[in-house]
């Protein structure tokens, strides 16, 4: 009886962290409502490998490593920059081969990094985005969000075509005054005809760019290092990113 109650508090926690953040939602089509399909709140004290994987390899001017992913026992994942020797450690976070999804809302409430030289991203993608012939259609990089300056702006990206001489892509820098304190949600609404950008549940960017992708890419969270944040040497180390939530939804019938 007490495992079950546990259970259902569990539960009932969980849906009422998530019904907090609905109201940033934006209104569905009629006859329409949105439907969590997928979400880590990321409780407890170690990453579900259920739902993501971490890379161990070179990335950029630094190595993304398991090593910097924790999660801080407060209900955040936590993407650490920090220096190992002579090389500089950050991190991914993954759901290849464990959710890959198309169309619906995206949403991640993240607090930013607070030093140079690095710089946060929440992106969807798959390999796909390395076909050649149907624009962004057959496969499209979406950077939710990035973050390579320590102010206001906040970069959105869409990558198609490979990252060859074929590679396209369209972007905007939004400017969200604040952003680099507290929390903040970046969202997506990806449909169909069209992608729609959101920061604290304000649009931000739409387009339509490359065609819009039509199959599935799995979730990304990660930190990279190079010099488009500034100088690693620079930063006190470590640093880290935080993130609170990520979920998804898709719309379905409304009841």
């Amino acid at each position: 009886m007490k495992i079950a109650l546990t259970i259902l508090f569990g539960f009932l926690a969980v849906a009422a962290k998530a019904a907090e953040s609905d109201g940033q939602l934006p209104a569905p089509p009629a006859g329409t409502a949105w439907k969590l399909v997928w979400h880590d709140e990321f409780d407890g004290h170690k990453l579900d490998e259920s739902k993501w994987e971490a890379p161990d390899h070179r990335r950029r001017d630094g190595w993304w490593s398991p090593q910097a992913v924790s999660l801080d026992g407060n209900g955040h994942l936590a993407i650490s920059t920090l220096q190992d020797g002579d090389r500089y450690l950050d991190a991914c976070v993954r759901t290849r081969g464990k959710f890959e999804h198309a169309h619906g809302y995206y949403a991640a409430r993240i607090k930013l990094q607070e030093q140079p030289g690095h710089w946060s991203a929440f992106w969807l993608y798959h390999a796909s985005v390395g076909r050649i012939g149907e624009a962004g259609r057959d496969g499209t990089e979406i950077d939710i969000m990035e973050k390579p300056w320590r102010d206001e702006r906040v970069q959105h990206a869409l990558h198609w075509d490979g990252y060859g001489k074929e590679h396209r892509s369209e972007g905007h820098v939004a400017s969200v005054p604040g952003v680099m304190q507290g929390w903040h949600t970046f969202s997506l609404w990806w449909k169909a005809d069209e992608y729609v950008f959101y920061v604290d549940g304000k649009e931000t960017w739409r387009s339509q760019a490359g065609g819009v992708c039509q199959v599935p890419l799995y979730i990304k969270l990660s930190d990279e290092i190079g010099d488009w944040a500034g100088d690693i040497t620079k930063a006190k180390l470590p640093d880290r990113f935080l993130v609170d939530y990520v979920r998804v939804y898709d719309l379905v019938d409304a009841p």
